[in-house]
């Protein structure tokens, strides 16, 4: 039997989560928490295995209590629930001590999955966040993704792949902006904007990133 503690502020989503993972027979919702604070008040008198930790939370969030609970329960697993889907956050709180990552869109069947896998001490990642980061690695490598029709690589916007278009023309951010009507603090908003969201390191790579994706002519 796996006992399992839901810590998130809404009351809502804990009582929805709680009503669908009471059906399975080897799961046990043995408390609820409102806060961090809440949290690290249950677990010294309540037996876990399992935390389902909501990560913006009041009092204490789920951030600063993933240290505590590592340190004091390293024993119990936590699976992160959250609606924060940048990869910063999944690593921030991984590297804090949670054993799996899950998006509040998940199915239920996916976060029963999680909490299982996270159960038999096995790290877990949510099919979304899986294939956003594998998204990111096959850009760094250069190589296109293929993410079916209606999935923009680069998710850039219309303004943005003009921008790029240009800069694979060979203009200088002036000579941009000179050609769309702006300003060339405007142009070098987008430059750095189209950088971070393609991780390209320099010029040359964005080039050859853009003609990998056909982004430019």
């Amino acid at each position: 039997m796996t006992r399992i503690i839901l810590a998130d502020d809404h009351t809502i989503l804990r009582q929805g989560i709680r009503a669908m993972l009471v059906a399975e027979a080897d799961f046990d919702v043995v408390g609820e928490a409102g806060t961090g604070q809440q949290l690290l008040d249950l677990l010294p008198t309540t037996p876990t295995d399992v935390i389902v930790l909501d990560l913006t939370m009041p009092e204490l969030d789920g951030f600063a209590a993933l240290p505590i609970l590592r340190a004091q329960y390293p024993e119990v697993r936590v699976l992160v629930l959250s609606m924060l889907d940048h990869e910063r956050y999944v690593a921030q709180a991984l590297d804090a001590g949670a054993a799996g990552y899950v998006l509040k869109n998940a199915s239920i069947a996916e976060i029963v999955y999680g909490i299982r896998t996270v159960a038999q001490g096995r790290p877990f990642l949510c099919t979304e966040i899986g294939l956003e980061l594998l998204r990111k690695l096959t850009m760094n490598t250069g190589k296109p993704w293929d993410g079916g029709p209606d999935h923009h690589p680069a998710e850039l916007s219309g303004r943005e792949l003009e921008v790029l278009q240009l800069i694979a023309e060979g203009l200088t951010n002036a000579e941009i902006a000179d050609k769309l009507f702006t300003s060339k603090r405007t142009i070098e908003t987008h430059r750095q904007n189209i950088i971070e969201k393609t991780q390209a390191k320099n010029t040359a790579a964005l080039i050859k990133f853009a003609v990998n994706q056909g982004l430019v002519k």
